[in-house]
Parts: structure tokens; C-alpha cells; sequence
């Protein structure tokens, strides 16, 4: 008889294929079940490792694979916490993040001796080593902040910086009391550990960034980029790890510094998230369900009392410190539950200090931390674990509700943003839908739309077949930083025509056009395009060349002629820049007459609080000579010119193509016209059809006459 099926089920189960299967399918289905029950999807990964582990059915065994992923997990919700952490509200928060750390590191310290050496009777080195367990804390719950979008809130961006302060401090204890058994704690030890640490930190802040600017220039590879990013947060945990702590550290640390040349919204930001969140920090959260093994807790009342005094000591101080904090700071109360949540959970160090005190051998024979306490811990980071995700789902669901009915009411004043993407030159695409990611609306969700016109000739078949290609490159871009793109393709007599309409058609709100390469010496600066483009819409249009990756700019540079707070489109370019200075976390300076600047320092207040603005009087408005000293090659220039007719043309504007395609060849630059009111077709003269006008002419006679007499 033939054997149809060769299957032999052994537990636990060891095979690689139905070992990753099983894992999938608990990845897939927690969120599924647990989401019908509103319980947050986390605990059901904890808990699925609880069942599926030795302490449960023995279906898999915690092997190599799972301490592998598991450290990537760890390492990587460490990382992302880092890059999505909003640097400038950090800042403007350190001091109450450093106040927040050191609270919630001295409170568990106290409370945990007390309760250790008074109501469990260990010894005070055994106490102290408890204490630190308390102290720290992960940063579990961290995904569900991702989900809801909450990362650059003020509370959120307070308990991660505090968590560094506090991780630091504990496993500063844990390497003195690790050393003092090994015999390595002499005189120099805390002089060498903080002089370790201090130099790495250096090495890191100084050098991760150079590396990865330099990278993201020469390579743009998607895949690359993302493999890159991960070695160097590897490269960040495994250097803090020689030096004596945790590779967590590094990880944070990697996610700081990177933090800048990672745009929020990006295509490279989102793959880092959605690998992330997709299998790493599950495969962590089922492993660390494998350790945990409820049945202690029913085997002797000992384990159970440490276990409940270890869980009750951990929340209430953990809470205690964010009800202080919230109190020092007059926060609101919903502020405080999001940090108690934050920080409740008990799980990476708290492993590392609970599994090395667990080998460390007394002279007397026993061990640090017995076995109760090995036990007790594992049942602390369950509970824990719970009640933070139970907390932080329920903080961060009421500050999404509030949030949106924010958005809600600002949606009724504010009309939907479109931004028109022509797709002409596959060369400068990814430019400027990277333009168009870092200057758009975040709030709404899509607001892109890619265009390709096809004129009516001979050659309209392949200009067709490669128009299509470009808006598939052009919507996949966009849909790797999540964000839907329209597409657009139409025949016209011209691509000035094909974008009129389109704009019409599709009320579009802006336009990202790139800057045209000069075809013969009599060829105009910016082209035919879009000087027909000007004369046909009324829409902001911006002009756009990139030397470099948008998420590589150190810098903005904006040069604003007199008058411009008066057009239309003032706000709205305005906004734009913070936007674009916000999500790059770059500095962007204005230029302009003391007016001028009074206006802008006004509406970047209102626009964004985390813009990181400078301002510098400029008077001598046609002459831009004097920025060359101060436009780096890794800098924006950002030039505000005008329509003719409108309030702040100048005739200086003439002068505009020349000065830039002499002094400022080599630098990335946008030109950007501002919106104005009506529709600029409509104010067409009869004598000229093309819309130009006389006044230039006797705008330069005048100047030539004024020049003469002042010369004579």
C-alpha cells in the first residue's frame, strides 16, 4: 500500500516551516479575536506565547529563532521610538523628560528596598538588584502609539526620553552589583564604565549621521537604504553591548540620530515600520509569553506572594511617578495615564537583571534572586504587560477622538488639498513626490495626483506606453510612504494645456513641476512650460530642482520679496515650509524686509510650534549676490517670485533667471509663484493673446533714465 502521507507529530514542534507557519498564524489572528473584544492585540501575542510555550501545551520550543527575533523585536521598538520621536518637542521637553526619568527611576528604587527587605526579608544587595527591576521599564505598548499616530505628542515624547534616563540608570546598577561578584569593581570601574559610555555615545551622536547623509546621497536604492538603516542600528546596539550595557541603548540611540534623515512621511519610514510591526515586535512579544509560567503561581504560596508584591510595587510606583510628574507640571490627566502606561510594562531589563541575579552564586551557596523570584518576575511582566496596553489603548483612544474632532472642525474651514505631479521626466520623479510628501497636509490621507499628457503626433503610441510607466513609478512611490495617488493621462495639444485643464478639471490646489534643462544658448531658464503654465493657472506653482535627496537637506533658505504677506497664497506657502522644516527637522531661515518678517513670525507661530525658524533682514531684494556665502551645497534655496501684475512683482524679477543660473548653479533651488485670486486666463489683454504687456519695457526705460541722471 502506498504512503500517501509521511506526518508524525512530535511536541514540541521543531521543524523551521511549520515553526514560522505557526508563529504567522498567531500574528495574524490575535488582532482579528482580540479586536472583537477590545482588548489590545499585544496582550493576545503575550498570552498566545504563554499557551504555545514549554509552560503551556509545549508546542514550540523558545530556540534560537525566537531569542534571534526576539532581540530584533526589542532592538527595533527601541529604534522606532527613537525616529519617531518629533526632536524639536523633545528638546523643548528634555527637562521635564530628565525630571520624569529620574522620578520614575528614585520612586521604584525606594519603594522596592522598602518592600524587599520588610516584607520579603531579603538581604539589601538582593533588594537593591529588585529595586532596579522596577525602575526600568519597555516600552511595549509603544506599537499601539504608532497605530494611532500619537508619536510627537508631549507626553509620549516625555516617558520615551525619560525612559532612556531611567533603562540607563537601572543597568548602570545592574553592572555594579553584576561586578561586584565577578570581583571587577575596583576603584576605576564607575571612572572607565561612564568614560565607555560617554565615548560610544560621542562616536554615535557624531558619526551615524555623516555616514548616513553620505549614504542616502550616493544610494537610492529602496532596498539598500533599508538594509543600511538596520545595520547601522545593529551596529549601535552591538557597540553598547562591548562596552558594558544593553544594546537597547544603542538602538535608541540610532534612532535619534537618524531621526532627521528619515522623513515621517517617506517610503523608506514606512517599510521600517510596517517590517517592524509585521513580524519583529510580534516574534519579541510571543517569546517573551514563552517564559512566563502561570502554573508557579498555584505550586507554593511563596512565588505567589512575590509575585503579587513585585506586580503591586512596579504599578503603583510606576504610576506614582507619572502622577508627580503630571502634578510638577500642571499636565492634563489623560497626559498622566499615557506615561503610567508607557512606562508599566516590566520586560527587557527587567529580564536581564532578573536572569543574571538568577546565576549569580552567594558565598552561603544560594542564588541572588531564588527561584521565587525568577517566577514572581515572569508574572510581573505579564501583568504589567496587560495593564499597560489595557491603559495606553484607552489614553491613546482618547486622544484620537479628540484629535479628529479637532480635525473635524478645522476641516470645515480648511478645503481639500490637491497637488498636481506631472510626470514627464522619470529623472526628477522621485524628487518631487518626495517634494510633495514633505509639504502636503498629513491630516489628509491622500491628496496626490500624477499626470502625463500625450500630444497628438506621430510618436503618441510611445509616448503613451512610457507615460504609463512613469505614473506606475510615480503612484508606487507614493504608496510605499501610504499615502494613494491619482493618476491622470490625457491628450492635449501641449503639457501646458494637458496641466491647465487637469487643474481645472481635478481642482487642484498646487503644482510640483520640475526645473527644465536648457536645450540651446537662446533657451529661457525656466522654459516654455512654465512660463505658459504661469500665464494659465492662478494655482500655486513651484519650480523645483534637487541636487541632493530632499531627506539629506540640513537647511532652508527662503528669500521673500516686499509685500508678499499681501498675496493670496501667502499662508499657504508658509505652511508648506514648516511642513517640509518640521518633518525633515531642519532649520529653515527667512529672508525679507522687516515687514515682511513681522508677518511671517505671526503665521509660522500659528502654523507650527516645532518649526525651527530663523529671520534675517534682506533689503536689497534684487540683488540675491549676498546669499551665496550662506547657501550651502546641502541646503535649500527657496526663491518667493511673483506673477506680473500681482502686488509684489517687481521688475527685479527680470533679472531672477540670470542671477540664479549664475551664482546658485550648484545648489538645490525652488522658485515658487503664489497663489493668487481669479483666473489668470481670464485677464488675458486683446493686444496680446499670450498675455504679455508693454510695462516691462517702460519698467526698463524708467530704470535707465533714473540710473543716467543719478550718474550725472
Amino acid at each position: 500500500m502506498t504512503q500517501w502521507f509521511d506526518f508524525n507529530l512530535n511536541l514540541p514542534i521543531t521543524d523551521p516551516t511549520w515553526i514560522f507557519f505557526l508563529v504567522l498564524i498567531i500574528i495574524l489572528f490575535a488582532p482579528i479575536i482580540l479586536g472583537r473584544l477590545h482588548i489590545p492585540h499585544i496582550i493576545g501575542m503575550i498570552l498566545a506565547g504563554v499557551v504555545i510555550g514549554e509552560h503551556g501545551f509545549n508546542i514550540l520550543e523558545r530556540d534560537s529563532s525566537f531569542e534571534l527575533f526576539g532581540k530584533v523585536g526589542l532592538y527595533y521598538i527601541m529604534f522606532l521610538a527613537g525616529l519617531e520621536m518629533d526632536m524639536e518637542d523633545f528638546k523643548k521637553n528634555r527637562t521635564k523628560a530628565f525630571v520624569f526619568g529620574s522620578i520614575t527611576f528614585i520612586i521604584p528604587m525606594i519603594l522596592g528596598v522598602w518592600s524587599s527587605m520588610e516584607l520579603l526579608g531579603y538581604g539589601f544587595t538582593t533588594a537593591v538588584l529588585l529595586a532596579s527591576m522596577y525602575s526600568s521599564h519597555t516600552l511595549i505598548a509603544y506599537p499601539i502609539i504608532s497605530r494611532y499616530g500619537l508619536s510627537r505628542l508631549r507626553s509620549v515624547n516625555i516617558t520615551i526620553g525619560g525612559t532612556a534616563i531611567t533603562v540607563t540608570l537601572a543597568l548602570i546598577v545592574l553592572a555594579v552589583i553584576g561586578g561586584m561578584y565577578k570581583g571587577t569593581t575596583g576603584g576605576l570601574f564607575w571612572l572607565i564604565l561612564v568614560a565607555k559610555v560617554a565615548i560610544l555615545g560621542f562616536l554615535i551622536i557624531y558619526f551615524f549621521p555623516r555616514i548616513g547623509r553620505w549614504f542616502f546621497r550616493k544610494y537610492d536604492d529602496n532596498v539598500m537604504q533599508f538594509v543600511f538603516v538596520l545595520a547601522m542600528v545593529f551596529l549601535g546596539g552591538g557597540l553598547m553591548e562591548i562596552v558594558g550595557m544593553e544594546g537597547i541603548l544603542g538602538a535608541f540611540l540610532a534612532g535619534l540620530v537618524l531621526n532627521r534623515l528619515i522623513p515621517h512621511v517617506s517610503p523608506l519610514m514606512n517599510r521600517l515600520e510596517f517590517v517592524g510591526n509585521a513580524l519583529f515586535i510580534p516574534y519579541f512579544l510571543i517569546g517573551v509569553g514563552m517564559i512566563i509560567d502561570v502554573r508557579s503561581l498555584f505550586t507554593g504560596f511563596g512565588a505567589l506572594k512575590v509575585a503579587l508584591i513585585m506586580t503591586i510595587v512596579a504599578t503603583f510606583s510606576k504610576w506614582l511617578a507619572a502622577w508627580i510628574t503630571q502634578k510638577i507640571y500642571r499636565m492634563h490627566a489623560n497626559e498622566r495615564s499615557m506615561m503610567f502606561g508607557l512606562s508599566n510594562a516590566q520586560a527587557a531589563a527587567t529580564l536581564a537583571a532578573v536572569l543574571i541575579g538568577h546565576n549569580i552564586i552567594m558565598e552561603n551557596g544560594e542564588r541572588l534572586l531564588n527561584d521565587d523570584v525568577l517566577n514572581g518576575t515572569v508574572v510581573m511582566i505579564l501583568f504589567t504587560c496587560i495593564i499597560s496596553s489595557l491603559v495606553t489603548e484607552r489614553s491613546a483612544r482618547n486622544f484620537a477622538l479628540h484629535q479628529e474632532l479637532q480635525e473635524a472642525q478645522e476641516g470645515n474651514k480648511k478645503r481639500k488639498e490637491q497637488i498636481l505631479i506631472p510626470v514627464a521626466n522619470p529623472e526628477t520623479l522621485e524628487e518631487l513626490i518626495n517634494l510633495a510628501l514633505v509639504i502636503k497636509d498629513n491630516k489628509q490621507k491622500n491628496g496626490l495626483v500624477a499626470l502625463n499628457v500625450i500630444n497628438d503626433n506621430n510618436e503618441s503610441s510611445n509616448k503613451e506606453i512610457q507615460g504609463k510607466r512613469n505614473l506606475e513609478k510615480a503612484a508606487m512611490i507614493a504608496a510605499s510612504a501610504d499615502v494613494e495617488m491619482g493618476m491622470v493621462s490625457r491628450y492635449d495639444l501641449n503639457i501646458a494645456s494637458g496641466i491647465i485643464h487637469t487643474i481645472k478639471e481635478h481642482e487642484i490646489t498646487d503644482v510640483v513641476i520640475g526645473l527644465h534643462r536648457k536645450a540651446n544658448i537662446v533657451d529661457s531658464f525656466f522654459g516654455n512650460l512654465a512660463e505658459s503654465l504661469l500665464k494659465g493657472t492662478h494655482r500655486e506653482v513651484m519650480i523645483a530642482k534637487f541636487l541632493i535627496p530632499v531627506n539629506t537637506l540640513r537647511r532652508i533658505i527662503i528669500a521673500i520679496p516686499p509685500k508678499a504677506e499681501y498675496e493670496t497664497g501667502f499662508v499657504k506657502w508658509v505652511e508648506h515650509f514648516c511642513r517640509m522644516s518640521t518633518l525633515l527637522s531642519c532649520r529653515v531661515q527667512f529672508h525679507a524686509n522687516e515687514e515682511t518678517l513681522k508677518h511671517l513670525q505671526l503665521v509660522v507661530k500659528k502654523a507650527s510650534n516645532s518649526t525651527l525658524a530663523e529671520y534675517s533682514v534682506l533689503e536689497e531684494w534684487d540683488d540675491l549676490l549676498l546669499l551665496t556665502g550662506e547657501v550651502n551645497f546641502d541646503h535649500l534655496l527657496v526663491v518667493i517670485s511673483a506673477r506680473r501684475g500681482s502686488i509684489s512683482y517687481e521688475p527685479s524679477f527680470e533679472k531672477l533667471p540670470t542671477q540664479l543660473s549664475k551664482y546658485f548653479a550648484n545648489n538645490s533651488l525652488i522658485v515658487l509663484y503664489p497663489e493668487q485670486f481669479g483666473d489668470s486666463q481670464e485677464i488675458v489683454s486683446f493686444s496680446d493673446p499670450r498675455g504679455y504687456n508693454d510695462s516691462q519695457h517702460y519698467d526698463k526705460m524708467g530704470q535707465w533714465f533714473y540710473k543716467w541722471f543719478k550718474k550725472n
